[in-house]
C-alpha cells in the first residue's frame, strides 16, 4: 500500500482539512490549520506531500521524523500544524487498515467516556449568565470563558473587578459541583495576572489558561509559586521541547493542540512527558470535527487526561459548525457533558466528502481581529 494522493480543503468557518488516499482506496482525514493562516498551512502540506506520495502510510513514526526534521529549518506553527494534519490522516488510515480505533492502537482505552467543556464567551459579559444556563441545561458540567476583552498594560482596578465579577457570575450559575475555566489569552502582563489570580482564588476556577504570553514562559515559575489557582498553557506551544520549560515551571495543565503540536504522535509524547511532572492533559480544540475526533482518540488512551475543549456553538462558527462535515453526529453527541467511547476504526468519524468539496469551492479568508488601546497602540487579542 502506498500513498497516492493528498488534497487540502479550505472550508468555512476557518478550517483546513486534508485528505490522504492510498493506491488501494483507503482514505484518511486530518485537520492541519493555523487559524488565520490556513492558506499558508495548505502550501506547507503541498510541499510535505512531495515526500509522502509514494510512501507506505503505515510507517507513521518514520514519516513524522522526516517531516519534522528532514529540513534544516525546523519547527514553528505552520510546519508543525501541516505535520499535525498529515499525522492525523495517517493514523486514520492505519486504524481503517487494521479495523481498529486509534485509541486501541495507542495501547487501549483507559476510560469509557471523555469529559468535555463548552465555551461561553466572556469578552463581553452581557449574556454570560444566559449562555452558561443554556450549557448547564444541555448537561455540561464545565464551561470555559475569557477573562476579559482588551486589557490595559497594567490592569486597572475597574478591569480587575470586572474579571472577578464575570467569574463570580459564572460561579453563581454553575454552583459548587460544576467547573469554570478562565482563559487570560495572554492579555495580561505578569504583574496584572498575579493580582487577578489572587482575587479569583475564592471562586475556585478549574484552571486559568495562558496567564502570560507563550514567549514569556520564563515568567511562569514566579506565577506558579504565587498563584493559588492551577495554571494551564500550551495552545501556542508545538513540541515536547517547548513544553519542557513550562512543565519545569510547575504548570498544572498542559494544553497542546492536536492540529498544531505535531498531531497524535507528538501529543501522546507530550502527555507522557506531562505525566512525569504530575501535570494533566486538556487538549486545546476550538476547531473542526477532525481535530476533535483526533483529540478524543488521544483522550481515551491517556491516563493523565483532564478535560477536552470542543467548538460546538462557539462564536467563530458562523458559516458552519462541528457537525457540518460529518455523516454521523453520534461521536459528538455529548451526554451529561461526556463523549462516549466508540469502536469505529481510525479517528472514529465519517467525513462527508461531498459537503467538504462543496464548501471548499466557497472557501474562507478568516483572520483574527486586531485590537488597539484607546491611544491607538496595539494590544493582544
Amino acid at each position: 500500500m502506498k500513498i497516492a494522493r493528498i488534497e487540502t480543503f479550505l472550508v468555512p468557518p476557518r478550517w483546513l482539512f486534508c485528505r490522504v488516499e492510498t493506491d488501494d482506496g483507503v482514505v484518511g482525514w486530518g485537520e492541519p490549520v493555523v487559524e488565520g493562516r490556513a492558506e499558508v498551512v495548505s502550501s506547507a502540506v503541498e510541499v510535505l506531500s512531495e515526500y509522502l506520495v509514494g510512501q507506505d502510510p503505515l510507517r507513521i513514526q518514520d514519516h513524522w521524523q522526516v517531516l519534522t526534521k528532514g529540513g534544516f529549518y525546523r519547527g514553528g506553527p505552520v510546519l508543525s500544524s501541516a505535520v499535525a494534519g498529515l499525522d492525523q490522516a495517517l493514523w486514520d488510515i492505519v486504524g481503517k487498515t487494521y479495523g481498529a480505533p486509534v485509541h486501541v492502537l495507542l495501547g487501549g482505552p483507559v476510560r469509557d467516556s471523555v469529559r468535555v467543556y463548552a465555551w461561553v464567551g466572556g469578552d463581553e459579559p452581557a449574556q454570560l449568565t444566559e449562555q452558561i444556563t443554556e450549557q448547564v441545561e444541555a448537561g455540561f458540567t464545565a464551561v470555559k470563558m475569557n477573562a476579559a476583552g482588551p486589557t490595559s498594560p497594567v490592569a486597572t482596578a475597574a478591569e480587575t473587578a470586572a474579571v472577578v465579577a464575570r467569574v463570580a457570575a459564572a460561579r453563581d450559575v454553575l454552583g459548587p459541583d460544576r467547573d469554570v475555566a478562565v482563559d487570560f489569552h495572554g492579555r495580561f502582563g505578569a504583574a496584572s495576572a498575579r493580582r487577578v489570580l489572587a482575587e479569583l482564588a475564592p471562586l475556585h476556577p478549574m484552571f486559568v489558561e495562558e496567564p502570560v504570553l507563550p514567549e514569556q514562559s520564563h515568567l511562569l515559575p514566579g506565577l506558579v509559586a504565587a498563584s493559588p489557582v492551577p495554571l494551564a498553557t500550551g495552545e501556542r506551544l508545538f513540541s515536547r521541547a517547548e513544553f519542557l520549560p513550562v512543565l519545569n515551571a510547575g504548570i498544572a495543565v498542559a494544553q497542546p493542540d492536536l492540529s498544531h503540536a505535531g498531531g497524535i504522535s507528538e501529543v501522546t509524547r507530550i502527555a507522557s512527558l506531562a505525566e512525569t511532572y504530575g501535570a494533566l492533559l486538556a487538549p486545546h480544540c476550538p476547531l473542526g470535527p477532525i481535530a476533535l475526533a483526533a483529540s478524543l482518540q488521544v483522550a481515551f488512551a491517556t491516563p493523565n487526561f483532564l478535560i477536552q475543549e470542543q467548538s460546538r456553538g462557539i462564536h467563530y462558527n458562523k458559516d458552519a459548525d462541528l457537525l457540518s462535515y460529518v455523516v454521523d453526529p453520534e461521536p459528538f453527541r455529548f451526554t451529561a457533558g461526556q463523549a462516549r467511547r466508540g469502536d469505529a476504526p481510525g479517528l472514529g468519524i465519517t467525513v462527508d466528502e461531498n459537503a467538504v468539496r462543496a464548501a471548499d469551492r466557497t472557501g474562507h479568508a478568516w483572520r483574527n481581529p486586531v485590537w488597539r488601546h484607546a491611544d491607538g497602540s496595539f494590544t493582544e487579542w
